[in-house]
């Protein structure tokens, strides 16, 4: 009987770290080559749903999505958070005023105050 020789791979239980190029490059791949994703991950040692991720990340905000590994905001959202960041500042800069206003009407009833009371306090005074 004979024996077949037969390999045993064993990982360690550690994940591989890409770096930011080695991503860029696999990333590159999928998208300029005209190979399969899953072909080109077969390629690079790379599980195809982390290729996916990574085309994912890429296409939605570039190579800094891809290099930080983390999630993207969408233009859209981008947009829309900025527009509400103005609409906000409106409102401060018109709460702003309107504290002024009122500030400068309160020193100028203070100011007034006095006087009315003094008036009032004269012998043959109006009231």
């Amino acid at each position: 009987m004979l024996m077949s020789e037969m390999e045993i791979i064993t990982d360690g239980g550690r994940r591989r770290r890409w770096s930011a190029a080695e991503k860029l490059r696999i990333v590159e791949e999928t998208l300029y080559d005209g190979d399969s994703v899953s072909a080109v991950a077969r390629r690079n040692g790379v599980a195809p749903n982390l290729l996916y991720r990574w085309r994912r990340l890429m296409l939605e905000g570039g190579s800094i999505a891809v290099t930080g590994d983390d999630s993207v905001t969408s233009n859209k959202a981008v947009r829309e958070m900025e527009a509400r960041v103005r609409e906000l500042e409106r409102q401060l800069g018109r709460k702003t005023l309107e504290v002024e206003i009122l500030k400068e009407a309160l020193d100028k009833s203070r100011s007034k105050k006095p006087t009315l009371l003094v008036q009032s306090l004269k012998p043959g005074g109006s009231r």
